[in-house]
């Protein structure tokens, strides 16, 4: 699992990557609206916590331009504000949830947690592209009905693929995902899991082609 934290108030922002990373997060921290903008707008995480007191663009602000380019990721939002008119804005403009400062982190990574799961299932239990099928609360894939054995990073490789398809996904974007699981991953490593999961493939009914200089991408192919 991916996190961005985006909080000015250091040792705040210290204490909640430890504690996520502690439950598995992979967290990346940023202490301005405006940098976290832009990795969001091409970088797959899992979840956002956002400080609604940052300097320059609010947290509120960069919720909406989040929610403005359709991006639903899960956000929890933080504040040392307790009026209650913060806080409804806050869902108003796309919050998920809410902690006010100071908090319990214990309290926070539950919070996170349950927001990944309620994530992953508004996503849909089932995603489906020709012939492949993936379950994703079971995380079980079938290709042409038969089981598609997969590895963790095989999985996570083709549920972007599915997601995007049939667009191109980029090479980076793709290493941004897999680093959930290796924080060295590099592009060679992206380029071997790819080989390996156009190799379970292999053309029946779904094939993963390389478009050069780009990315990869899934095609319909005749099973």
């Amino acid at each position: 699992m991916r996190a961005l934290v985006v909080e000015d108030d250091r040792p705040v922002a210290r204490a909640v990557a430890e504690a996520l990373g502690r439950a598995g997060f992979a967290v990346e921290l940023l202490e301005r609206a405006e940098p976290a903008d832009a990795v969001l707008s091409c970088t797959g995480y899992d979840l956002a916590v956002l400080d609604i007191g940052l300097p320059g663009l609010s947290g509120l602000e960069l919720l909406a331009r989040l929610r403005g380019r359709g991006n639903h990721l899960p956000v929890l939002m933080l504040t040392a504000r307790d009026a209650v008119a913060d806080r409804v804005r806050g869902f108003e403009q796309g919050a998920d949830d809410y902690l006010v400062k100071p908090f319990h982190l214990p309290e926070l990574v539950a919070r996170c947690q349950a927001l990944v799961r309620r994530g992953r299932q508004a996503r849909g239990a089932l995603l489906a592209f020709g012939a492949l099928a993936m379950d994703v609360g079971q995380r079980e894939a079938r290709l042409g009905g038969q089981a598609l054995p997969l590895t963790p990073r095989e999985w996570d490789l083709l549920e972007q693929l599915v997601l995007a398809a049939p667009d191109v996904v980029a090479k980076a974007r793709l290493i941004d995902s897999l680093s959930r699981w290796d924080a060295d991953i590099s592009a060679n490593a992206v380029e071997i899991y790819a080989s390996r999961l156009r190799g379970k493939l292999g053309e029946r009914g779904v094939a993963l082609r390389t478009v050069r200089g780009l990315g990869y991408r899934l095609e319909v192919t005749d099973a």
